[in-house]
């Protein structure tokens, strides 16, 4: 793991079985990272402290201010500040200095007036042509639950891995479930990997604002052990997005463009 400790130990006092325990417990680190594009603040984001150079990679594309990692020219992070200083080989457009001074929270999303003035010009239609299969979603989402750490010792992240049909290429984990697309975003980006055949697997529930992200990021498949909203669903349904929920044990929904799931 680079960066710093996703997770610190606390003393603390465990009520069970009509007794009071002294006992130690893992707590999730949280940290504020400040973004400056230019010499200019372009947001603060609330993270769990890892990843800082995907994440940052991954949300300045998602926000459209970068399209190649060859767009930046320097990226500096120093964490003893809670600082990420980048220069572009260009000055931010207009129409995306607006939005700056943004704080982005680790849970709460993006209000919908910020979504449909902005997300959306950045959002991509799939013209995925990839497909799974029951076993291989249900043992994706298995691979990635099994391989988080930090959620099984704090309980307090999201998890999000980017995948191929057959097996998991990377996990990232954060606070924020935005993050940790971001942090998958960044890893693309910085590896050129090709994300249009991958998958998603996600922990959290399928919001709009996850949905708008997966769409950003390019793939055609989300898959989450929870949840999607109204909104979420008519999202992917327009955006050429394959929507499948609460994959738990053997079973799960498909929400919409059922096609990319073939059963035997």
């Amino acid at each position: 793991m680079d960066n710093m400790d996703m997770s610190v130990n606390r003393k603390i006092i465990k009520y069970v079985n009509g007794k009071l325990i002294d006992t130690d417990d893992h707590i999730v680190s949280e940290f504020p990272l400040t973004i400056i594009v230019n010499d200019q603040e372009f947001a603060t984001m609330v993270c769990t402290p890892t990843h800082f150079e995907e994440m940052v990679i991954g949300f300045l594309a998602s926000e459209g201010v970068i399209r190649f990692y060859d767009d930046i020219k320097s990226l500096h992070i120093d964490e003893s500040t809670g600082f990420a200083y980048i220069t572009l080989h260009v000055d931010i457009a207009p129409d995306q200095q607006q939005y700056t001074k943004r704080f982005i929270g680790s849970c709460c999303g993006k209000s919908r007036q910020f979504y449909f003035q902005n997300d959306v010009k950045t959002a991509k239609t799939s013209t995925a042509k990839l497909t799974i299969t029951p076993e291989q979603c249900i043992q994706l989402m298995g691979d990635m639950q099994s391989s988080s750490i930090v959620f099984k010792d704090t309980g307090g992240v999201h998890n999000a891995a980017l995948c191929t049909a057959e097996e998991l290429l990377v996990s990232m984990t954060d606070i924020g479930r935005h993050n940790a697309l971001d942090k998958l975003y960044g890893y693309s980006i910085l590896n050129k990997i090709s994300v249009r055949d991958k998958i998603i697997v996600f922990s959290g529930r399928i919001s709009s604002e996850v949905l708008v992200k997966a769409a950003k990021i390019g793939v055609g498949i989300v898959l989450s052990k929870s949840a999607p909203t109204d909104l979420a669903i008519k999202l992917a349904e327009d955006l050429n997005i394959t929507a499948v929920g609460f994959i738990r044990g053997q079973s799960f929904n498909v929400y919409s463009h059922p096609e990319r799931i073939k059963a035997d």
